[in-house]
């Protein structure tokens, strides 16, 4: 997932609308998207795994 988002940003930067910010703003922008998929990616890990257990008992 990392590597989506690094790759991503390297794609903005060089043909998206990130080329027209600065580079501060963009890697500030870049770090709350990822800390966004990763609160995401924690909630639905929990959610699955509560499922999970139930499913078990």
């Amino acid at each position: 997932m990392l590597f989506l988002v690094a790759a991503l940003l390297l794609l903005g930067v060089l043909v998206g609308t990130a080329a027209h910010l600065p580079v501060p703003v963009t890697i500030i922008a870049a770090v709350a998207i990822s800390c966004w998929l990763l609160v995401f990616f924690i909630r639905e890990r929990r959610h699955h795994s509560d499922k999970t257990e139930g499913a078990s008992r």
